[in-house]
């Protein structure tokens, strides 16, 4: 399995909190989706993989018209090859999705819709700087849903001021109406954003750890009870709707990044393109080197699936560890658990190590403790 992440570099605004590749200007967005196309067609030379999941990421996909996405999936599938039943998937913003660009939508090859939401509250939409309010949210879901089955929703948690009434007024809205995904991330305060500023002004303050780790649990036992798989740290999903694009990511399967920013992972090198959208169109117009790459050691890639296992319902298998690393990785990963197992922040079933609740919430830092460093 294998996949292709587009990375749209275009917003109507700057949110508050994010620190992605982006641009608000639109002049050079022809030139872009044209770089673009010029982009798969070099990256599918030799590219004999089945791809399976599409994902429009960004930025904010839903900026470019019908029009422009179906473009860009013709040319993918013109030059790859396509499973015959592919997971395609568009972030949107409410504000985008008109009952129009919908209607279009569904007529496209798009078959997932991933609506950044973040939150039902007024005052929190307003603090990230979103360009929708609540109401035009739930109205673009409600629409969404005559239109496509597959929809996940993103939320943020850990807000300043908030607290679990705002937070479970948010989650009720999601499991009333019986969504088949949710993605939901603890805020972060990202360097270089605005939020960063305003928390160095002390105009806000950032919620207590201990209370966002109460919303994150919280939301765990709320989501299981309604019968939602938490098989990602961030992922919520109803049985037979994990996003293929997410898990793929998260088992560390290959994928081609297209566009200004992106990134590709063939299972031993990982490669970056450039974050300027001028520098990208004009490297690839001229037929210069657009990207940076490395190469993996044995030691990173064992770091990246302890990583990425750790915050998944799959977890590290000691089986793989030694099929893939060698028997030493499984020893030194078995030494060093074990203290996370009598805390009851990993447990295990079979030879398969996995986060509880507590533990997941902290797994990038339990992951360091496992890690190896390369000498």
């Amino acid at each position: 399995m294998s996949g292709i992440y587009i990375h749209v570099p275009f917003c109507k605004q700057a949110c508050h909190y994010c620190n992605y590749h982006f641009s608000t200007s639109l002049k050079n967005k022809e030139n872009v989706i044209s770089s673009m196309i010029k982009e798969i067609e070099i990256k599918s030379k030799g590219y004999d993989d089945l791809i399976e999941t599409i994902y429009f990421g960004g930025g904010t996909p839903s900026f470019f018209d019908t029009i422009e996405i179906n473009k860009i999936i013709n040319s993918i599938f013109s030059k790859f090859k396509i499973s015959s039943n592919p997971e395609i998937t568009l972030e949107a913003n409410p504000d985008d999705l008109s009952k129009v660009k919908l209607k279009e939508l569904s007529n496209s090859f798009i078959n997932r819709l991933s609506i950044g939401v973040q939150s039902f509250n007024d005052k929190e939409l307003k603090l990230m700087n979103r360009s929708h309010n609540s109401k035009e949210a739930k109205n673009c879901i409600d629409n969404a849903l005559k239109y496509y089955e597959n929809i996940s929703i993103d939320l943020i948690f850990g807000m300043p001021n908030s607290n679990l009434k705002i937070w479970n007024s948010n989650l009720n809205y999601v499991t009333s109406l019986n969504l088949n995904h949710m993605s939901a991330y603890a805020l972060t305060i990202e360097p270089k954003t605005v939020l960063e500023s305003l928390v160095k002004k002390n105009i806000i303050k950032p919620l207590d750890e201990d209370l966002v780790f109460e919303q994150h649990e919280f939301m765990c036992e709320k989501m299981s009870t309604h019968e939602y798989i938490n098989y990602e740290l961030s992922s919520f999903a109803k049985k037979g709707y994990f996003s293929k694009n997410n898990s793929a990511y998260w088992l560390r399967k290959k994928y081609v990044g297209i566009g200004p920013s992106a990134h590709s992972f063939d299972g031993i090198f990982r490669s970056w393109n450039v974050s300027n959208n001028a520098l990208y169109v004009k490297d690839i117009t001229n037929n210069k080197m657009f990207s940076e790459k490395e190469k993996l050691s044995v030691i990173d890639q064992y770091n990246e699936y302890v990583m990425t296992g750790l915050r998944t319902y799959w977890g590290i298998s000691l089986t793989y560890l030694e099929t893939n690393f060698g028997l030493s990785y499984r020893n030194h990963f078995e030494k060093k658990v074990i203290k996370y197992v009598d805390s009851s922040l990993v447990i295990i079933k079979g030879d398969v190590f996995t986060t509880t609740i507590k533990g997941k919430f902290i797994a990038d830092g339990i992951a360091s403790e496992l890690f190896l460093i390369n000498r």
